[in-house]
């Protein structure tokens, strides 16, 4: 019987917040404030939800604003990568993996009141695993619940089809999100949830704002209303924060202007790792990038400790396949590939694209996509490979690229916990398909100990490091700027929440 016991999975995006429970006294940064004002907290941010349903919404900008803050989970992930409990008070499993049982905290609720019991859970579980609109990575995630019964009104015993120990990192993210359904409200509109803010409203294009909890079961926050403000100008946000509209950027996109906070006086600069691996993602059904050849000429063919300078000022880390240095089974794997523009000529010929190649390459309009692109594009032309960039709408790119896979090549950060495993799926937008790979995935969720797991799991990222199944160009940093006030704010960052929960301020 393991009891608790602590995983690690790939560490999912730029910027969380964590921390104590300590007082808030004041956080608006528009002046001074009276004793009974509330206290408001803005974060400026860059990828906004597409949507409110976790279940439904694609794209990382959901669970950044809703994950753990409005909405919770059994258990959840740390900024260390482990996982720790939430709704669930404890949990244990069978010694194959394979049935989970989830003591549940008897005095949770949601926000209408409502308790989190066993049949919410159940319920929950089952409208992600069978809903007709649930994307198809978290179909695909809760697809191995096999039962689900209630042991009684506390206790949830989870049956999966075959052991699994991926599946309970799984749950920590938005596949394990348990709903507030005795609402019977549109999800999508009026999210519902038990965490210790409430969705109040969102400005399309402008800002989501969260309220204060006031039944909330738990350690609430002090803060009355949280404001995640967006930017689509990067160079903005660096304005807002430097003139106090802001008391916290979530992520700073330009790493250039890192200096601009330099004033210790005003603010503090955090600078960690995170998961947001940026690839140059190909579409494995283009007949060129079906060909290794190809793919391994395109990797030898970009400089990316060059592309990183110039692009993202430096800041990140070379990595070379789908692990951050934050998890066990990672290894350095930058140099599989090294720059080497002759030989990437000579693979090329090799192919039978001598006479040169022509690839579109369709970024979402992210601060990091457009200068990656810009500078992808110029190094590929070096080498005989001419490149068409198409920058697109966030959202258009999810429907475009993501969804009906139109594209030869992409630039975008993944930033979902243990996402190497996309790779063994050959229908997710990428294409690929490689039965080695995939063998060596389930073998590792399938491991009887973490030894095991992450010898196998090392050997999966070799595989793909060898097979050029993407060109991994750099590890995104977690860049963090606070005002001096705030505290409680991680370094690195470990999963898709921006939680605020503990944030605190001494102002």
């Amino acid at each position: 019987m393991r009891t608790n016991r602590p995983l690690r999975r790939l560490t999912i995006m730029i910027a969380m917040l964590l921390g104590f429970s300590l007082t808030l006294v004041a956080c608006s940064p528009q002046g001074g404030r009276g004793a009974a004002d509330p206290v408001v907290l803005n974060v400026g941010a860059t990828a906004e939800p597409t949507g409110l349903d976790p279940a439904t919404t694609t794209g990382a900008g959901t669970p950044f604003v809703l994950l753990y803050n409005v909405y919770e989970t059994l258990v959840r992930i740390d900024e260390k990568g482990e996982i720790k409990p939430l709704l669930a008070r404890s949990w244990s499993a069978n010694s194959e993996g394979s049935v989970y049982t989830f003591k549940l905290e008897p005095n949770a609720t949601f926000a209408s009141g409502k308790p989190v019991d066993a049949a919410a859970v159940i319920a929950s579980f089952g409208r992600t695993r069978d809903g007709e609109n649930t994307t198809g990575v978290l179909k695909s995630q809760m697809s191995r619940i096999k039962d689900m019964r209630a042991v009684d009104n506390h206790t949830v015993e989870v049956t999966l089809s075959v052991p699994s120990q991926r599946w309970l990192y799984d749950i920590t993210s938005t596949a394990g999100i348990i709903y507030d359904l005795s609402t019977g409200q549109d999800l999508n509109a009026q999210p519902a949830g038990s965490g210790p803010y409430i969705f109040s409203r969102h400005e399309v294009g402008s800002m989501v704002s969260l309220v204060r909890n006031q039944k909330y079961w738990g350690t609430g926050p002090r803060v009355e209303e949280v404001n995640f403000r967006y930017y689509a100008d990067a160079n903005a946000m660096v304005t807002a924060m430097l003139s106090s509209q802001l008391d916290i950027v979530s992520n700073l996109t330009v790493p250039q202007s890192v200096g601009q906070f330099s004033d210790t006086s005003r603010f503090k600069v955090l600078e960690g790792t995170s998961n947001g691996e940026v690839v140059l993602g190909f579409n494995h059904s283009n007949e060129a990038l079906s060909n290794l050849k190809v793919r391994q000429a395109i990797n030898h063919a970009i400089d990316r400790k060059a592309l990183m300078d110039s692009a993202w000022g430096g800041k990140g880390t070379l990595i070379g396949s789908m692990v951050p240095p934050t998890d066990p089974w990672y290894e350095d794997l930058s140099n599989t590939y090294p720059y080497d523009p002759a030989k990437a000529k000579q693979l090329l010929e090799e192919a039978g694209y001598a006479s040169g190649l022509t690839l579109r390459l369709r970024v979402p309009n992210l601060p990091y996509g457009p200068p990656i692109a810009r500078i992808v594009a110029a190094q590929l032309r070096e080498v005989g490979i001419e490149v068409s960039v198409d920058e697109l709408e966030f959202s258009t790119w999810l429907e475009q690229v993501y969804k009906q896979h139109d594209y030869d090549m992409t630039v975008v950060a993944h930033v979902e916990p243990w996402d190497i495993s996309s790779f063994a799926n050959p229908e997710y937008y990428w294409r690929y398909n490689n039965q080695q790979f995939t063998e060596l995935i389930n073998k590792a969720d399938a491991a009887s100990t973490s030894k095991e797991q992450e010898a196998t799991l090392k050997q999966a990222a070799k595989v793909l490091a060898d097979d050029a199944a993407a060109d991994w160009l750099f590890l995104l940093p977690n860049l963090v700027v606070t005002t001096t006030e705030i505290s409680g704010v991680a370094t690195n960052t470990t999963g898709l929440s921006f939680d605020l929960t503990h944030v605190a301020t001494s102002r």
